[in-house]
């Protein structure tokens, strides 16, 4: 797995814990990197600046996911569902760089490990509408 890909997957992890415990993003930080203390540096890097990202920017982040999800609250979405879904976008708007198609299959890669099928499907249709509005 690439150094990129496990930044993603730790801001999931950095998000759901902030979306469930409704924890401030500094405690989220304190608290998920004493619990781990081997991350290379660069993996941690990239998910921190990702998670800030997110965390500063999550009105409009969750503004454009509700724009873009007919019929979708985004309190009603499954929690990991929304999380990956947020560090995507927050990822579209923070490394522009970053080519559309290879956030939204690492996107799809995180979610196929984390959440259902269906999700899936769902997080890559929201994604592609999100991404041609804001790329």
């Amino acid at each position: 797995m690439g150094t990129r890909r496990k930044s993603r997957e730790l801001v999931l992890q950095m998000l759901f814990q902030a979306d469930m415990g409704k924890q401030t993003p500094d405690l989220v930080r304190k608290t998920f990197w004493a619990e781990r203390k081997n991350v290379e540096e660069e993996v941690r890097g990239f998910a921190d600046e990702l998670f800030r990202v997110a965390s500063d920017r999550q009105t409009e982040i969750d503004g454009l996911l509700e724009k873009h999800t007919q019929h979708w609250k985004i309190e009603r979405m499954a929690t990991v569902d929304r999380n990956v879904l947020r560090g995507a976008v927050a990822e579209f708007l923070g490394f522009p760089a970053t080519p559309r198609a290879v956030v939204i299959n690492e996107a799809l890669e995180i979610a196929r490990k984390f959440s259902t099928p269906e999700s899936v499907q769902f997080i890559n249709g929201v994604l592609d509408s999100v991404g041609k509005e804001v790329g």
